[in-house]
């Protein structure tokens, strides 16, 4: 890796942490390219460089976090819910600041939206339904989605009151027993 290519990874990462620590101290609206800039320590033009705009660096942040989470899952394959859960928790407990920032803010909807979709596409892959005899599984699919969103909101917005394996432990048994 060359020097250039580290300084724009470096940069990259300095105004992606900024913007989430901007975003965990006001209201999506309130954030200005400006701030990013003076948080980040680097150019305007930096910034205008990498993202269009602050809603672009808000939608690259997200495509990475749900790339992460699809390449976590396609790892866990071969475990069980339980096992699965657990590690989904721990990379929420990771990223922390941006999850709690991001369900606090305006992005929250666009978050949420993307996340769902992952976690549907997820459930999809783990239920057998055949084409024209699904009996159902998709209103399953769509319930459990919904409610795997809501218990990932709630444990944030709720300041993670049970940790990852407890979570994931109860999270996994409802799976199983209903999936």
């Amino acid at each position: 890796m060359s020097v250039v290519d580290r300084r724009i990874l470096k940069s990259q990462e300095a105004i992606k942490n900024a913007f989430i620590v901007l975003m965990s101290e006001k209201k999506f609206d309130q954030i200005t390219i400006q701030n990013i800039s003076d948080r980040a320590n680097v150019g305007r033009r930096t910034i205008y460089l990498h993202y269009m705009d602050k809603f672009d660096l808000l939608d690259k942040i997200t495509e990475e976090h749900i790339n992460e989470l699809r390449k976590l899952c396609e790892s866990t394959a071969e475990m069980n819910y339980i096992d699965t859960e657990f590690l989904l928790f721990k990379y929420f407990e990771r990223n922390y600041l941006f999850f709690s920032a991001i369900l606090a803010s305006k992005g929250a909807v666009y978050f949420r939206n993307r996340f769902l979709e992952f976690v549907l596409e997820e459930l999809k892959n783990q239920v057998d339904i055949k084409e024209g005899e699904n009996h159902g599984e998709d209103v399953t699919i769509q319930f459990f989605g919904a409610a795997i969103v809501g218990i990932v909101e709630w444990w944030f917005k709720n300041g993670k009151p049970y940790p990852p394996h407890v979570m994931a432990q109860r999270v996994g048994i409802l799976l199983e027993r209903n999936l």
